[in-house]
């Protein structure tokens, strides 16, 4: 039953109906009471959703109207659940209190909850960002910003070009947004994804009634005519459009110098890229509709553009396993082997450094100094991270402060949180290297905002500011005052009971208290003829009556208005004090950015002496030379490792071609050099004896084979695909990182393919990338001969009565064979069918064809005590006749039309 057929219901239903127009593509929680409630078609898809029960609303005309509600104080776990599926929710709360108005209660929507916009502690993981991402097009431009409402971090960024949107994909996949905002013209290009808002819901609506046309005064958006292929698929993303007005220039440039509070957005980087001020204003836009706040926490912007990181596509990240691993446990990925970090924003920090690591050798190298300086000191770095446990997640403290959801708890967190920060920076005070001076330098104790919170918030605040007991006593009086009364008033009371009893001479004679009547004085029927005369009759029950006093109706009004008061002023009170420390949000802001970093190179440190890294050597030159290196995270699982030594350039070992058998280490050879180069460029110590490393500006991936049904690809177009960016995309200053080209095809295809590919990865000035190539097509090596840029390199192997030992060990030269059956034999394949590979391999080596060309597949070899072998066809003993005919045969004697004779014998024998 939908909600617009609304009929007789009640004013409480028109109210609702009202409300959810205003916010489409919402599930509406409707505060009643103690309940949100969902209604219509909202109530069948909640109660499907959360798995509670569907009840009805019954109405004196109609059909009754469906319904399903959860408990106010449980409701964030019911809210987390909806917006992990993707859905967008409307809270909905009284904004008057029911007591003061004798009509309909006034409710308004206070907050609304996206995958993106997420503030709550149930929808976020510590360690990851929770961005939303805004995307905006026009021409052959495109431009996306990413923004994380719970910490106020915002970026920008704009492409021009046929190969815009790919470079906008890209982006994206790397930030891994929650939501992805976009107007409603770009709808085509994101037509292929499954997880769109309207997959579940009626199309969303930004703000509360606004119309689709621009606002008065607005410019039309011009007709985004980008031609790009809609081709990307975003699995874990939300897609929300937005109406197009929301992205024009106009609005968007306002939007954001008014909330910056400044009269050009040339400072941000933005003054000449106004695609990226487009999708950067309609985010800034919805964050501040959905929070109904204005977000003072985003200070900033900062326009990025993508070489200003080593720039890593999705397959690589997937491939190297840096924070996601095949097997879903996060212990076996690059992060999970070096994050030791002691704060959620350190972990944050250090998860972006490997998505996004740097290009900056200034950078890498003080980032390398200051792990070098805590490495090196023991106890100065176990006290530092002692101290760094201690302090809460800031960047999302500070969030809540400015977005009004901060708790008094939040405030005790954060003062308690601050108050290690004078151990910090006394003990920073012996630091050398220029990273820590700095951090050092820029770390403020925040002295006033910690005595603020001490004087003014109780240690122990309730959760619930509708709770007693939030303000500390002695802070204000008139708070005290009231306090003193409400928790004296049963001694008083108590001193009233006993007078009036002496007085009235009624033993029995009882002060009580109940909601209806407040206080009374209780008399049994068998005492009233004591009552005295000043007492004024309540209530009269079966075997007593009640009364008061003019002293008791005063104190009853002084105690419950004092209850109430204090309530009132304890709010007040608290709303004050944030509003005091929501002002210092830039200072709470540094501090949080330097504690953030202090922990992440705290971590590298002590990852490095745990595990036994060493500090790389990092140039501008094009070489990469790696002594004893080893791959951080087969290591730390405890596996007994062969460290390997590998050395490129773009001259004289441009190309490295590795063959060997399968189980050899050739996979991971390639992964722990792109590993190393990217814990170097992150400013960590690295798995290795030695390193040499040459900053690269991307680091490309081919590893493995996966379909993608969903979008009609073979594992062999999912392979040429990726292969046909790295080509497109690669640069001298890459690393390439390729396992097993063209093995999804014909084996002649495959080959010409792989060899092609490195021939063009050799050659090709704009795009010789340092490579490194895996394979089992032995023909590759003779490359080597032809190219000068190319090395042959092989996985040991060592062969012992029919047996063979893996030494994970690379060495020069080209392996003779792939070891592919003795492989398959170690994974358990039945005897009879190892030994029949045996010998087919062996017809194939000895290249035996049969008189039509083909190989002998089916040829035995000598019996060898095979129990599997079948007894020669009449088509074999035919064959064998022919040949034996035709090698007696004495063909000098033989003119032209007695040879032709023969040979039609032979060949109907043959058919």
């Amino acid at each position: 039953m939908s909600e617009s057929n609304i009929g007789g219901n009640t004013p409480m239903l028109r109210q609702y109906t009202e409300i959810k127009r205003q916010y489409p593509g919402t599930l509406l929680f409707f505060r009643l009471g103690d309940f949100y409630e969902l209604f219509f078609d909202d109530a069948i898809l909640g109660a499907r959703e959360l798995e509670i029960t569907l009840t009805a609303r019954h109405k004196e005309h109609g059909a009754p109207v469906p319904m399903c509600g959860v408990p106010h104080h449980a409701v964030t776990s019911y809210i987390a659940k909806l917006v992990k599926k993707g859905y967008r929710v409307a809270i909905c709360e009284q904004t008057e209190d029911a007591k003061a108005t004798k009509k309909l209660v006034r409710r308004e929507v206070v907050r609304v909850i996206t995958p993106g916009t997420a503030i709550d502690e149930q929808l976020l993981e510590a360690g990851e960002s929770n961005y939303l991402a805004s995307v905006f097009g026009m021409g052959t431009g495109m431009a996306v910003a990413f923004v994380d409402v719970s910490t106020g971090e915002f970026v920008a960024t704009e492409f021009m070009g046929d190969d815009a949107w790919s470079r906008i994909a890209e982006q994206i996949d790397s930030f891994g947004p929650r939501e992805v905002l976009y107007p409603k013209a770009l709808t085509p290009l994101f037509k292929t994804s499954t997880h769109s808002a309207e997959a579940n819901q009626s199309e969303p609506q930004t703000d509360s009634g606004a119309a689709a046309a621009p606002a008065k005064g607005k410019k039309e958006q011009p007709t985004v005519s980008i031609d790009v292929k809609a081709d990307y698929l975003w699995k874990t993303a939300t897609l929300t459009p937005m109406d197009d007005w929301l992205f024009n220039l106009d609005h968007c440039q306002t939007l954001l110098q008014s909330h910056f509070e400044v009269t050009t957005l040339e400072g941000f980087g933005l003054s000449k890229h106004d695609l990226a001020v487009c999708a950067a204003g309609a985010a800034l836009h919805y964050v501040r509709e959905t929070q109904k706040s204005q977000a003072a926490h985003i200070t900033g912007i900062s326009y990025f553009e993508p070489t200003n990181y080593l720039v890593l596509d999705g397959p690589t990240v997937r491939n190297l396993e840096l924070v996601e691993s095949l097997d879903g446990n996060k212990r076996h990925t690059l992060l999970g082997t070096i994050d030791c970090t002691k704060t959620g924003m350190g972990a944050r920090l250090i998860r972006q450094w490997l998505l996004r690591p740097s290009v900056s050798l200034g950078e890498c190298n003080a980032r390398l100094d200051a792990v070098a300086e805590l490495k090196a000191a023991m106890i100065f770095r176990d006290r530092l991270r002692e101290e760094l446990s201690g302090i809460q997640d800031l960047e999302r403290l500070i969030g809540k402060l400015n977005l009004n959801t901060a708790t008094a708890r939040d405030l005790v967190s954060l003062r308690a949180s601050a108050d290690h920060i004078p151990a910090i920076i006394e003990m920073m005070g012996r630091a050398t290297s220029s990273l820590l001076e700095v951090l050092r330098d820029n770390l403020d104790d925040l002295a006033d905002v910690r005595q603020l919170i001490a004087t003014a918030i109780a240690d122990n605040p309730p959760a619930n500011l509708n709770d007693v007991g939030t303000i500390r006593a002695g802070y204000n009086a008139e708070l005290d005052d009231l306090k003193q009364i409400a928790t004296n008033s049963k001694g008083y009371i108590a001193s009233i009971e006993s007078r009036e009893r002496e007085r009235t001479g009624i033993n029995s004679l009882k002060i009580k208290f109940n909601n209806v009547f407040g206080y009374f004085i209780e008399i049994s029927k068998a005492n009233l003829k004591n009552v005295p005369t000043d007492y004024e009759r309540r209530q009269t029950l079966v075997n007593a009556e009640r009364f008061t006093t003019p002293e008791l109706k005063e104190y009853e009004s002084r105690v419950l208005g004092a209850e109430g008061r204090i309530l009132e002023l304890e709010a007040e009170i608290f709303q004050n004090v944030r509003r005091i420390i929501t002002i210092e949000t830039p200072r709470l802001q540094g501090v949080a950015r330097a504690i953030a970093l202090l922990d992440a190179v705290a971590c590298l440190a002590e990852t490095a002496a745990r595990r036994n890294y060493n500090r790389p050597q990092l140039t501008e030159d094009d070489e990469i030379d790696i002594r004893s290196g080893r791959h951080p995270v087969i290591e730390a699982q405890g596996e007994r490792f062969i460290a390997n030594d590998i050395a490129l350039n773009n001259t004289t070992d441009r190309l490295i071609i590795i063959t060997g058998p399968n189980m050899g280490g050739k996979s991971t050879i390639l992964r722990q050099t792109a590993i190393i180069s990217i814990l170097a460029q992150i400013g960590s110590f690295v798995p290795a004896g030695s390193a040499r490393l040459g900053l690269v500006d991307r680091i490309f991936t081919r590893v493995g084979a996966s379909d993608s049904l969903a979008r009609g690809r073979s594992t062999f177009m999912v392979e040429m695909i990726e292969t046909a960016n790295i080509l497109n995309t690669a640069t001298p200053r890459s690393l390439v990182i390729l396992d097993e080209i063209g093995r999804g095809t014909a084996t002649f295809d495959g080959l010409s393919i792989a060899w092609a590919v490195a021939e063009y990865l050799h050659d090709n000035a704009a795009h010789a990338a340092k490579t490194l190539f895996a394979t089992h097509y032995h023909e590759m090596v003779d490359l080597a001969k032809l190219l000068p840029g190319v090395r042959n390199y092989q996985m040991a192997v060592k062969e012992s009565a029919g047996n063979i030992v893996f030494l994970r060990k690379l060495v020069e030269g080209s392996a003779s064979k792939s070891y592919g059956i003795e492989v398959a034999k170690i994974a358990g394949l039945p005897l009879p069918v190892v030994e029949r590979a045996r010998e087919i391999l062996a017809n194939l080596e000895a290249n035996e064809l049969d008189v039509t060309g083909k190989p002998k597949l089916a040829r035995h070899l000598p019996s060898r005590g095979s129990k599997w072998r079948q007894q020669p066809s009449l088509f074999d003993q035919a064959n064998e006749s022919v040949l034996e005919e035709l090698r007696t045969l004495d063909g000098e004697g033989l003119d032209q039309t007695d040879a032709v004779a023969i040979l039609q014998r032979l060949k109907q024998r043959l058919m």
